[in-house]
């Protein structure tokens, strides 16, 4: 008797709906199936306020949070909080790839100028040109800035990766002919890491960045 008589089709084992949210789970970055099933059954054992709750926050997510007209941050008002904070330093715009990093560089409390997210990093082999970024529009507000402010910083707060090298590299090319100051973050080792464990190109970048104590 063939062997696949005895097999039994799970897919119908959980409900429907449990299976629609498990697979919504899995489309989540960093959620793999089992985690999806994990979450899942957490929230079929969480009382329906939780749920609700969750609901609302997700909804809200599409239908208050905007991108900021002037640095394409999130926001629930344009232009953004930072943006229209008078005690900014709209001398210095730092270039992120990321919401996420213009947060990290936020939570420091040490920045305070303004930002402009590209929301990525070019990447040719993938695809990703000038125009999939928010490259464009970071020149035409430099531009727009000259004209208001004599002399304006950019610091490139890219990635040290080769997609966030070429975006920084593009960027300063572009920007040579413009009347700005163009920095870029310092890159070396990690505060609590070890020598030893840290790979070449990141010691040259740290001895090539020292500074004076």
């Amino acid at each position: 008797m063939p062997y696949d008589i005895f097999l039994i089709d799970m897919s119908n084992f959980l409900p429907k709906s449990v299976r629609g949210l498990i697979e919504e789970f899995s489309k989540l970055p960093g959620i793999g199936p089992k985690s999806a099933q994990r979450l899942a059954m957490h929230l079929l054992h969480s009382p329906h306020s939780r749920i609700s709750n969750l609901g609302d926050a997700v909804l809200g997510l599409k239908n208050n949070v905007i991108f900021c007209e002037q640095c394409f941050n999130i926001a629930e008002e344009n232009p953004c909080r930072i943006c229209s904070d008078h005690m900014r330093d709209k001398n210095i715009i730092c270039v992120v790839e990321d919401i996420l990093d213009a947060y990290a560089i936020e939570k420091t409390g040490e920045y305070k100028g303004l930002y402009h997210v590209l929301h990525g990093a070019l990447s040719p082999i993938d695809g990703v040109g000038p125009e999939q970024l928010k490259i464009y529009e970071l020149f035409d507000r430099i531009k727009k800035i000259g004209n208001e402010i004599e002399k304006i910083e950019i610091i490139l707060a890219t990635n040290p990766s080769l997609e966030g090298e070429t975006t920084a590299l593009y960027i300063q090319k572009h920007l040579l002919e413009l009347n700005v100051k163009i920095t870029r973050i310092a890159r070396g080792l990690p505060f609590g890491g070890d020598l030893e464990y840290a790979d070449e190109m990141t010691l040259s970048k740290a001895m090539n960045g020292r500074g004076e104590m």
